[in-house]
């Protein structure tokens, strides 16, 4: 199995598939890296050499931020709105959609499980 960028690739994918499995990593990127390395995106990871392993290893180093180095700047802007206290700022800290979405219906993803309804107290019956 092939380690890149701290992520076990599937030996039994494409290569252009496998590389999707690193945070930060889409199909265009995936492509981009692959011809930048020389590589044929269809060859499966586990036919690869440890040579072309290598160059798509300094491809990915080269080209940007990936996995950890990714997921920490993510948060660190997320957590800069929250400290400004923006509106999306505000929307993140009450883990509420952040992007416009109507929340009167819907939006159950961000704002959990609906909360049980309170059933009235039933009256009591005279004695």
């Amino acid at each position: 199995m092939a380690r890149v960028a701290g992520v076990d690739l599937p030996r039994n994918k494409q290569a252009r598939i496998a590389l999707t499995y690193i945070y930060g990593i889409g199909n265009p990127r995936a492509l981009r890296i692959l011809t930048a390395a020389n590589v044929d995106p269809f060859r499966k990871i586990q036919d690869l050499s440890e040579d072309e392993v290598n160059r798509i290893r300094q491809v990915i180093e080269a080209e940007g931020q990936v996995e950890g180095d990714l997921r920490k700047d993510v948060a660190m802007h997320i957590k800069r709105l929250i400290e400004i206290q923006s509106y999306r700022g505000l929307r993140h800290r009450r883990s509420l959609p952040v992007r416009g979405q109507r929340t009167h219906t819907n939006a159950r993803t961000r704002k959990g499980p609906r909360r049980g309804t309170v059933a009235g107290k039933k009256k009591a019956t005279k004695t």
